[in-house]
């Protein structure tokens, strides 16, 4: 049915506020010009005819776009909702950010500018559908008065307005002008699924064609006008701070131009950086600066140790949160013919972005502007006020593609470091680049935890009751601990809560039903700061809940597909997933291929996968082929998710097979992809995407689908070598000797 929305004319451009990362869980410029590829040109300025949309006499249909784009496609997918809406031609269409500081002065027009929890599209796909629709409509209130004509005899196609009675045409380039002039309508109409033109379509993304030639600029490639580099060390152990440093014994070094502390206002000290005319000198030099670190809360903090706090946790009455039950469990496992338990593990990750953390700024008397890769522009501009005492108003964010993201550019420490670098040299631009060391060092990371996992079956081989025991670390208790509830991470229970807690999370539910659950988490919190990593705390849910499906259904002597979907009836929409990644990959066709399963929901997405390995004599994993399945609602660009899926995995093997940060005396031991690997080419399985939308709802895509890719392969080794892998990473074990 066709979506109406009624607003006034201030509150319809002013727009709805949508949700980042964190909330998502929680709560349910020339420059600018020149990135978008609106180069120079002798053309008028384009006219605004509302905040999305600006068109040129050139015909040329610029969207702007306030989610950032860093390789996930958000840019094209919400530039397609816009021009959809606006019968916009496709190839005329182009993209640029509009600033969080004119965002702020516009009263948020443009909403939230945090990207992140596969909001980057459901969370906006409202208001800017009507951003486009208003486009459309007062374009075509222009052309009709242009003609004295009723604005129903009027009807547009790919930027071109037609009189029906008479044939005559407008382009949109030629009416901007005067649509610019009009009131916003009252009132818009957005599109029935069934009228979608470039909604659902795959079409070309328009970002491919800069990355290609190179000319697309980064962070790490922006120049500005007597720029200076500098490089950043902070300390590297937890809790610690800067104690002193010998500026005189590395200012004769070439380039080398000065030596700053970075000061935090409650702890003091915390890091030093070296300014020079190229990074190499500066980084040169500041590998060659004597730095006295001063040890802290934290410091002695290591791996080994805590994890005996994890397995403290697994069976302790302290500090436990409930997360979701139902019926009796004790009762359960009272009864139960047969008690399957096991144990699991995540390790701290780190995001690892390819692009290192960077950020220009520069600093004058009466203003501050900061270029950066950022996922969160109005975050990253309040960082910078706050830390430097610039009145907002007077501060300026310029965002660029981010050269991956994955949540680490979420947090605004590395622009706050930037903006107190340059305060420090007035007048000059300095970009502030991160080593791949200190990228390591210095990280948000995802949060350790164990799992306990115990299971009641019946003697017909039933699950009868079901309790999770979660042992480790809160997010929210570190980052945000005013969004704890009783003291409960409910972030921790992605994937697992109840329906109906709160419509806010209700797309972070559980789909599986079990006459008696209890998933409960004892919180334990290392002085490791954690971060939100790409999907979160659905990546260890989904190895908890997916791999003890498993060994339900061995235990009860049943086929793990028909087990699952045993537990599904009241979710046809998981089962129609999990059952076509299954048929897909040849499930039961007894071919010998070792095979597993796992299906989620998470993000407001369903999403399925089975995959097929190959354990060697010596118990080396070969990952041959993953069908995953995925129903997001709708589907804006059906090649962009099947990247998307593609891409998820590929992180969220490199977990599975390598990653794994651990801490000694306080200090991370692994400082570049040496020790922290990512999955390489030879290691990458043929990945087969079905996307299946069944429309009603808008789901996430980036976020959701890597959580199922290693408890899918975790079961098929199982099904390979009878042996479970419990353990992450896998790294060099031998899995037929576990």
């Amino acid at each position: 049915m066709t979506q109406t929305t009624s607003v006034s004319r201030r509150s319809f451009i002013i727009g709805s506020a949508a949700t980042g990362l964190s909330i998502a869980i929680l709560s349910a410029c020339s420059q600018q010009e020149t990135l978008a590829g609106n180069g120079a040109t002798d053309l008028p300025s384009p006219s605004e005819v509302n905040a999305w949309v600006h068109v040129g006499l050139d015909d040329i249909v610029t969207i702007r776009i306030a989610r950032s784009e860093m390789g996930q496609g958000t840019l094209t997918g919400l530039a397609q909702l816009v021009a959809d809406e606006m019968d916009a031609d496709w190839e005329k269409v182009r993209t640029e950010y509009p600033t969080p500081g004119e965002n702020l002065r516009r009263e948020r027009v443009w909403g939230d500018f945090a990207t992140g929890g596969s909001q980057g599209i459901r969370g906006s796909q409202d208001y800017v559908r009507e951003g486009g629709a208003a486009a459309k409509a007062m374009l075509i209130e222009a052309a009709a008065q242009e003609w004295g004509v009723p604005v129903s005899e009027c009807s547009s196609e790919k930027s071109i307005i037609t009189h029906g009675p008479t044939g005559r045409t407008f382009s949109y380039g030629a009416v901007a002008s005067k649509a610019a002039e009009l009131a916003p309508p009252l009132e818009v109409t957005v599109k029935d699924p069934s009228e979608w033109t470039l909604i659902g379509k795959s079409v070309h993304r328009l970002d491919t064609a800069d990355k290609l030639t190179g000319k697309q600029v980064y962070g790490l490639d922006l120049e500005l006008e007597g720029m200076l580099n500098a490089s950043i060390k902070g300390a590297p152990m937890r809790g610690g701070r800067l104690a002193s440093y010998d500026t005189e014994a590395v200012m004769g070094m070439p380039g080398v131009r000065n030596v700053v502390s970075i000061e935090d206002p409650v702890v003091g000290a915390t890091a030093v950086a070296v300014i020079a005319e190229t990074w190499w000198q500066a980084n040169q030099a500041l590998e060659a600066l004597p730095i006295e670190w001063e040890r802290g809360p934290g410091s002695d903090h290591s791996s080994a140790s805590f994890e005996a706090l994890l397995d403290e946790g697994l069976t302790s009455d302290e500090g436990v949160f409930v997360g979701n039950s139902a019926g009796d469990v004790t009762s359960a496992f009272n009864q139960a013919d047969q008690i399957v338990e096991a144990i699991y593990n995540m390790p701290h990750q780190n995001h690892a972005c390819m692009e290192p953390l960077n950020a220009t700024a520069l600093w004058t008397e009466d203003k501050l502007e900061v270029w950066v890769p950022t996922q969160n522009g109005e975050a990253a501009l309040a960082a910078a006020s706050e830390a430097t005492g610039m009145p907002i108003e007077k501060c300026e964010i310029y965002k660029l593609h981010l050269g991956g993201g994955f949540g680490r550019r979420g947090m605004p420490d590395f622009v706050t470091h930037a903006a107190l670098v340059a305060k420090q040299m007035p007048g000059t631009p300095i970009k502030v680049l991160w080593s791949r060391e200190e990228c390591m060092r210095q990280g948000f990371y995802h949060p350790i935890t164990k799992a306990k996992v115990r299971g009641a079956l019946n003697a017909d081989g039933n699950v009868t009751g079901l309790h999770m025991r979660i042992s480790g670390q809160s997010i929210l208790a570190s980052l945000m601990p005013q969004a704890l509830l009783g003291g409960a991470d409910i972030a921790t229970f992605q994937g697992l809560l109840p329906t109906g807690l709160d419509p806010r999370v209700e797309d972070q539910v559980l789909k599986y039903t079990y006459p008696n659950l209890l998933i409960d988490h004892a919180m334990r919190n290392p002085p490791v700061r954690p971060g939100f990593w790409r999907g979160v705390n659905l990546n260890q849910n989904g190895i908890y809940l997916e791999c003890f499906m498993d060994e339900l259904a061995q235990a009860a002597g049943r086929d793990p597909l028909e087990f699952r979907l045993a537990h599904l009836k009241d979710s046809p929409k998981m089962a129609a997933v999990l059952s076509a990644a299954a048929e897909r990959s040849g499930w039961g066709s007894g071919d010998g291929k070792a095979r597993g399963l796992c299906a989620m929901y998470g993000f407001g997405a369903y999403v399925a996968a089975c995959a097929e390995v190959t354990v060697s004599d010596q118990g080396r994993l070969k990952i041959d082929r993953i069908v995953a399945a995925t129903d997001p609602g709708y589907a804006v660009n059906p090649q962009q998710i099947e990247a998307q899926v593609e891409g998820s995995f590929v992180y969220g093997l490199s977990a599975m097979l390598h990653g794994e940060i651990t801490f000694e005396s306080g200090e991370v031991q692994q400082d570049n992809f040496n020790t922290f690997p990512s999955l390489t080419l030879a290691e990458m399985p043929v990945v087969e995407t079905i996307v299946m939308p069944s429309g009603g709802f808008w789901g996430g895509v980036g976020e959701p689908t890597i959580a199922v890719a290693p408890p899918a392969v975790l079961n098929a080794i199982y099904a390979a070598t009878g042996n479970r892998v419990r353990r992450l990473p896998i790294k060099d074990q031998n899995l037929r000797a576990l």
